[in-house]
């Protein structure tokens, strides 16, 4: 408990000093964030604001990390490597997509071809080894079975290792895939993608804290419904270092916004999440967890269909909370608003998931 807790202070402590230094060098080398002509008209008033500030947060969160194996005095699992890796790999392909558009002066960065090239080796080398590195207890970080709140008897090895292992790594990359657009759609106010991730990391510290004390591996503490999952404590301590990070980085980018995250941070975050979710066999309970990431998603997915089909827009302009931005609300009044339904999200999944280990 006392190494979660470090991870959490130390990586908050980072960001919270980081993030003002990190802001006087971008505006020394003029790194500004690029707007949307065909976005809502008050954010013209961003152009400039300094972005990439992702960085930070993931270099809080390695930190925060560090410092709490210290404190641990053992070394990191195969587990939180491969978390580490994941959000560290998708941050430095958001970093170059932030650093092109800087580059360039323009709002678009990497080709679409290039930011998927760069997500697909990232995600597929992270499937494949999270089906390595058995423990001593023959457990390796992921599972070939499709998991809610613990591993289903859905598996997609039922026709033997290969086709399970290729169709791990599709499901994993879909799961990647989703969670980082998610965030990064997400990332259109100030604040709003920072404080929505800050919950849901939040949630999954309290759900790994509950895998590791009812973990099959400790045998004798073990309920009937124990936790197959390989390394809860340090799912735990990662998911308390970027939230640590992510509430160090809100004092900066809490509106009026001085410094944004930028693709650097969305990746990274929507890969952490993705991680967690798979390293903790929580695959479908994260979309619970994340309800509003979800909903955000769902509402550009439904303005593109519809628009397609018909021609005609279900939303005055998506993602969902710019929707609001163009009826009228301010935007501090949309950000907390999504927050409190991120919190009840959040909430609704650490009830269903507390409710069924209580009712088994």
């Amino acid at each position: 408990m006392i190494a979660i807790l470090v991870g959490a202070g130390v990586s908050l402590l980072v960001a919270l000093f980081g993030t003002p230094l990190f802001i006087r060098f971008l505006v020394h080398r003029n790194y500004g964030q690029f707007v949307r002509q065909d976005g809502p008209t008050a954010h013209f008033t961003k152009r400039g604001t300094p972005t990439m500030g992702g960085v930070v947060i993931i270099g809080a969160a390695l930190v925060g990390f560090a410092a709490s194996m210290i404190v641990a005095g053992r070394p990191p699992s195969a587990s939180a490597l491969l978390c580490l890796y994941l959000m560290t790999g998708l941050g430095l392909v958001g970093f170059l997509d932030d650093f092109t558009k800087i580059r360039k002066q323009r709002s678009l960065g990497l080709t679409a071809k290039a930011k998927m090239v760069g997500q697909g080796f990232v995600g597929i080398s992270f499937a494949v080894l999270a089906l390595q590195f058995p423990n001593e207890n023959a457990r390796t970080p992921a599972s070939t079975r499709v998991s809610f709140l613990r591993d289903t008897n859905l598996d997609l090895a039922f026709a033997g290792v290969t086709v399970g292992l290729i169709l791990f790594v599709v499901w994993a990359n879909f799961l990647i895939t989703a969670w980082s657009n998610a965030v990064n759609l997400t990332d259109g106010l100030d604040g709003l993608a920072t404080g929505v991730s800050l919950i849901v990391f939040g949630a999954y510290v309290l759900v790994s804290i509950w895998q590791l004390n009812q973990s099959c591996q400790r045998l004798a503490a073990a309920g009937p419904r124990c936790y197959e999952v390989r390394d809860p404590q340090d799912m735990a301590i990662i998911a308390a270092a970027i939230m640590g990070a992510c509430f160090g980085f809100l004092w900066w980018n809490a509106s009026p916004a001085r410094i944004f995250m930028g693709d650097t941070g969305s990746l990274a975050l929507g890969g952490a999440l993705a991680g967690i979710s798979i390293l903790s066999r929580t695959e479908i309970l994260a979309a619970i967890i994340g309800g509003l990431f979800v909903i955000i998603v769902m509402s550009d997915v439904i303005q593109i269909g519809f628009f397609k089909m018909t021609g005609k827009r279900v939303f005055k302009m998506a993602p969902l909370h710019h929707h609001f931005e163009l009826s009228g609300w301010g935007e501090v009044t949309i950000v907390i608003r999504f927050w409190l339904i991120a919190g009840l999200f959040a909430a609704l999944g650490m009830g269903v998931f507390y409710a069924e280990w209580v009712v088994t």
